[in-house]
């Protein structure tokens, strides 16, 4: 199960841990997308994640990895960690029995991880999240996969790159990849795991991702941010949330499609369920984003959410706001 060029870094990690390299079970984790192989072990009668990453690049950089989920753990927002070695690519952390989670018990839990993670000392730079962003709609824009109605949603993305705060000065230590798998509750609190996409980034981004899952409404919206801030947001801290929330969508749509057309013409038409119900639909498991289908109607449910929010008086109260600062 383990294989074979790693199962002497394997016994090393599991001696450091444990002062034995018996493994009484094991089995595969095989939830999302990571590159890394990850098992759920039992050692010593108790059960542990073992992680086994098989390459370094971009992406997979242990080190990078333990510099985001060694703090957390330390915060007592990531799992314990017992071993966390970068030359052999390997950790084992503390496991956590996942009990089902309710999106509205994210309502009211995810502000105070949010501001713990985000309190964190800074984590390392990597990109920045807007660069990428752009330089992805860029590409899908120029691709010509697009029919031609579609330029003026990037015209309009022209005018909240504009007003959008490109100052690092007030980045924090995020997440960046805030979905229900990488969110456990244990039954009394919660943890975030798989920290390969952590780095140094502007706050709105995980405030942002969540809220596409556990935020239905302006209301809940408010509590949400006032819950994190600490008081009633800002006109600015409303604004710069909403039209962070347009580069993600944009930014999805882009990113997956250029993932899963191969270069033909991207079909806009409106996908079968809304944003609403595919995001329901991610958060209770139903819907598996390895599968290249989902992952394109994610891309349109993504761009439908973008299309209407650009027609609400919001979005240019929240270009004004921003262009005034």
């Amino acid at each position: 199960m383990i294989p074979q060029e790693k199962q002497q870094a394997v016994t090393h990690a599991l001696q450091a841990a444990f002062g034995t390299s018996e493994i009484e079970t094991i089995t595969p984790i095989t939830i999302g997308l990571s590159t890394a192989l990850t098992f759920k072990i039992i050692v010593q009668r108790k059960p542990y994640l073992l992680r086994v990453t098989m390459r370094t690049d971009a992406v997979s950089d242990p080190a990078h990895y333990y510099a985001c989920m060694q703090p957390a753990a330390e915060a007592g927002i990531a799992p314990r960690v017992l071993y966390a070695g970068i030359p052999d690519r390997i950790s084992i952390t503390e496991f956590i029995e996942a009990k089902p989670f309710t999106i509205g018990q994210a309502r009211q839990m995810m502000p105070q991880l949010l501001k713990k993670l985000h309190a964190l000392p800074p984590f390392p730079y990597r990109v920045n999240y807007l660069d990428v962003a752009k330089n992805f709609i860029k590409k899908i824009r120029l691709s010509g996969q697009l029919p031609s109605t579609t330029e003026s949603l990037f015209t309009q993305f022209d005018k909240i790159v504009a007003v959008y705060p490109t100052t690092t000065s007030d980045w924090v230590s995020c997440h960046t990849d805030l979905k229900k798998d990488n969110i456990l509750f244990d039954g009394k609190q919660l943890w975030l795991v798989d920290w390969e996409a952590a780095f140094l980034n502007d706050r709105y981004v995980d405030l942002a991702a969540i809220a596409n899952f556990i935020l239905t409404d302006t209301e809940e919206e408010n509590a949400f941010l006032e819950a994190y801030f600490g008081e009633a947001p800002t006109a600015y801290q409303r604004a710069r949330f909403f039209l962070m929330q347009q580069i993600a969508h944009l930014f999805c749509f882009a990113l997956c499609a250029c993932m899963v057309s191969g270069g033909k013409a991207v079909d806009v038409e409106i996908p079968a369920l809304t944003f609403r119900e595919f995001h329901k639909g991610l958060w209770g498991g139903n819907i598996n984003l390895g599968d290249n289908a989902f992952k394109m109607q994610y891309a349109l449910v993504h761009l439908q959410q973008y299309m209407y929010n650009l027609q609400l008086p919001r979005f240019e109260e929240a270009l004004n706001v921003m262009a005034a600062i």
